[in-house]
């Protein structure tokens, strides 16, 4: 409040009609002066209200924002656009004056003469390449976002990544498309001095700004909640960490200390004794006292921040989305190596392809075989679960009569392994080529064509018949997380064992322990165990 100044509030038959914060050039949107009509009162003689206010006196969107929505970038916030592009602008400033103060530099240590003076268009071309390039790193980087600002070892940090990655990349773009609008060693040595020049001025704006924090350019801030979150956020407000915000107390409904000022339903009055700019929520998000804040500060023209509950996580990587309309905060997410498993797709793309091509002529004699050993189909195509549970159709040499998945269900009780899967030594359904194929895994070689067309990999947990899949237990279930495999760690391991429950350890231990080098491994144990005929 101004000092020696004094307020009294409004009589009880008195109604408030504008809003505690006047904003130069938006008038105030309430409904007790658009009965009054008042642009017929006092703007009847101003012709640009018709053109900037619909009707009901809401201002109109102007060509320009409607442009500027559509076709330009936006930070994260309206009050941020004016900050970024002096910042974007000063980037490209210091970007030329580096790169020409060590150009002049260079010239004048050497004696040799100079290469010359490169076109005022190529010259352009370069720097607006560097500085776009520059501005995107810096952005993906958070370089230009006010909590960086306020943490001077991050910003050395991120300031010396975006300025190495820029000049590096732009430097090989430049020399591999024949540009030449500055020598490589240049450009090199510019590095240090721009990234000088750009600290230095950052400092010094932080600097000037925390000085316009205690005084016209300060932020007056009330906290909604004087809690425990409400109290932290105080004490941060109060160290200057947040770029000139001044709190000037609580809102608080049970909390009687000396700093809290009233209860949510005083904050109209609150905030124009106080001159309060901003309020930051603190409290419940889905409470009344919550919604009753935002409610109020909006129709006094109140900018509002909220403080999420994060159920304890780790606020450095956090992260907001939008699902739709809805904005969807994540708090969590498990590190994939996203890089390691698309090598291994490549892998598998570039080994079932070539296995194809090479293997052409032996699957062409095993099919002819297949044919004059009995009478069916060449293919046995049958329906497996692969990667979550998704169905799709897994090929295989027929080695076994017409009728054998009819036939199954009749000898389940000769099953001779333990848990969800089907498996005896002498089984009568297998044709006489059938045996040949599965001692040495010949009748898995269509697999390779599921295995290019992504349903399955080279290795992994082995993909069981459905009505297999049916028997599993629930953390059998742990095996489907990833794709199905031509072979697999059981494979070479531990193939004779009779176990179910052991074939499904030893795919969660893959699982848990993959990587490239133990596929290979694998691979190499599986090509042995082939050419000795160690399959059923």
């Amino acid at each position: 409040m101004l000092p020696g100044v004094t307020t009294k509030a409004a009589s009880p038959g008195r109604r408030v009609l504008f809003p505690a914060r006047m904003i130069p050039g938006m008038l105030p949107g309430v409904p007790e002066l658009r009965r009054k009509k008042i642009s017929s009162a006092f703007l009847k003689h101003i012709p640009e209200w018709d053109r900037l206010h619909d009707a009901s006196g809401q201002e109109r969107a102007t060509l320009w924002q409607t442009f500027s929505q559509i076709m330009l970038p936006a930070p994260a916030t309206a009050s941020q656009r004016l900050g970024l592009a002096t910042q974007v602008a000063a980037d490209f400033f210091f970007i030329a004056a580096s790169l020409g103060l060590t150009e002049f530099l260079f010239a004048l240590l050497s004696s040799a003469p100079g290469p010359g003076l490169v076109s005022f268009s190529s010259l352009t071309s370069f720097l607006l390449l560097y500085g776009s390039l520059f501005t995107l790193f810096g952005y993906s980087e958070r370089l230009y976002h006010a909590e960086t600002a306020r943490q001077p070892q991050r910003q050395v940090v991120v300031l010396a990544k975006v300025t190495l990655w820029s000049t590096v990349l732009v430097g090989v773009g430049c020399a591999s498309a024949g540009i030449a609008a500055f020598p490589i060693a240049v450009l090199a040595a510019s590095v240090p001095l721009n990234f000088a020049l750009m600290f230095a001025y950052r400092r010094a704006k932080q600097s000037i700004l925390a000085r316009r924090g205690s005084g016209n350019g300060r932020r007056n801030v009330l906290i909604v909640g004087a809690g425990p979150i409400g109290r932290r956020l105080a004490q941060t407000l109060e160290q200057g960490q947040c770029g000139g915000r001044f709190l000037r107390g609580f809102l608080d409904q049970r909390s009687f200390a000396a700093d809290v000022l009233g209860p949510v339903e005083e904050l109209a009055t609150i905030a124009r004794r106080e001159f309060i700019e901003e309020i930051i929520l603190a409290v419940p998000q889905g409470s009344n006292v919550a919604r009753e804040a935002i409610w109020e500060a909006r129709r006094n023209r109140i900018d509002v921040k909220l403080v999420p509950d994060l159920l304890g996580a780790d606020p450095t990587h956090v992260t907001l989305e939008k699902y739709g309309d809805i904005p969807v905060l994540t708090l969590r997410e498990e590190h994939i190596p996203h890089f390691g498993l698309l090598l291994k797709r490549v892998v598998d793309v570039l080994l079932s392809a070539g296995a194809l091509v090479l293997a052409a002529p032996l699957l062409a004699g095993i099919a002819l075989a297949i044919k004059l050993d009995s009478p069916g189909a060449v293919f046995y195509c049958a329906p497996r679960l692969g990667l979550k549970g998704q169905r799709f159709l897994c090929y295989k040499f027929r080695t076994m009569v017409k009728d054998a998945d009819r036939l199954k269900e009749k000898l389940r009780e000769r099953n001779e392994r333990q848990g969800a899967f089907f498996k005896m030594t002498d089984d009568p359904r297998i044709t006489c080529v059938g045996r040949v194929l599965r001692r040495y895994s010949l009748d898995e070689l269509p697999q390779l064509w599921n295995v290019l067309r992504g349903e399955m990999s080279l290795v992994g947990p082995r993909p069981h018949p459905l009505d297999d899949v049916q028997r599993y237990h629930l953390e059998d279930l742990q095996r489907l997380e990833v794709p199905p495999g031509l072979t697999g760690l059981w494979q070479v391991t531990a193939r004779q064992d009779p176990s179910f429950e052991r074939s499904v350890a030893l795919d969660r231990e893959y699982i848990g322990r993959w990587s490239l080098g133990m596929d290979f491994w694998i691979l190499r144990k599986t090509v042995g165990a082939v050419l000795r005929g160690e399959g059923a």
